[in-house]
């Protein structure tokens, strides 16, 4: 399983995310890629006011605040 994880520099969103999916990664096993939305403006129109954004199978999982709960409940419906 692949997660995609939409984020941007200085977000301290993004870094609380960033750590949860490396947690929960710990249980579940998956590849996290990590887009800089500032990369393309395509991605900053749809993901700018929701980022952090975490996707799978091209739906989002999460956005914005992140919990571990959550994330980890998700991700393993998808394995």
């Amino acid at each position: 399983m692949e997660v995609i994880f939409y984020t941007r520099p200085n977000c301290g969103l993004c870094d609380e995310a960033k750590l949860l999916l490396e947690l929960v990664q710990e249980d579940e096993p998956f590849s996290i890629e990590e887009r800089n939305i500032e990369e393309r403006d395509e991605w900053t129109e749809e993901y700018g006011l929701m980022i952090p954004v975490i996707i799978v199978d091209e739906k989002i999982v999460q956005y914005g605040k992140v919990d571990y709960v959550t994330l980890s409940k998700r991700l393993q419906k998808n394995t």
